[in-house]
């Protein structure tokens, strides 16, 4: 589910850096940032060491090769691959990030709150420094539909789950797929925060 989430939000940032007419140097950054960015600002906030993409190299290299073969990639994956799809993947990633975010800061005796915060950073925060590598104002700035708002709803699940002392596996499953289904609710039927 790591690898996914991780593959997930490394391919949003290639698709930015192709939009963007980025070479392969500049689509690695981007697709680097926007995969271990928001766990990055964690470990930084929670003085976790080593940093979690230093000690899982092949994450790296993986999406070392993918930046190398994005242009090809990207081609025959836009045949195959609609909106729609890419917005399931980065709703998996939100999920699955968020989730662990919340799991890695209760691990380190953070108290409810900043557990739930330390989970929206790592969830939403790689996009945030996409968009500002990218030279645009975040997503999550712009765009009022609910994105932060479904991670911290879900991370709270997964609290009251934990308290409930139900299964890990079940409790990371069950917010993940919260998470994912109140991202897309959210997309499909236009449900916008107030301005």
């Amino acid at each position: 589910m790591e690898a996914l989430a991780i593959f997930a939000y490394a391919f949003s940032g290639l698709i930015e850096a192709r939009k963007r007419r980025l070479d392969a140097v500049g689509a690695f950054l981007v697709a680097l940032v926007t995969a271990f960015g928001g766990g990055t600002v964690r470990d930084v906030l929670l003085s976790r060491r080593p940093f979690y993409w230093v000690e899982h190299q092949d994450y790296m290299l993986f999406i070392f090769a993918m930046a190398i073969f994005a242009p090809y990639v990207l081609r025959v994956t836009s045949r195959l691959f609609d909106q729609r799809a890419l917005l399931i993947t980065d709703a998996i990633g939100l999920g699955l990030f968020s989730v662990s975010g919340t799991s890695i800061a209760l691990d380190a005796q953070m108290p409810a709150f900043t557990a739930t915060m330390m989970g929206v950073i790592t969830g939403v925060f790689g996009g945030v420094l996409r968009d500002v590598l990218c030279n645009e104002i975040p997503l999550i700035l712009r765009d009022s539909r609910p994105y932060a708002v479904c991670a911290f709803a879900g991370c709270w699940i997964y609290l009251g789950l934990e308290h409930l002392q139900v299964d890990t596996i079940y409790n990371v499953l069950l917010s993940t797929a919260f998470i994912l289904i109140a991202r897309l609710i959210t997309f499909k039927f236009d449900i916008r925060l107030p301005h």
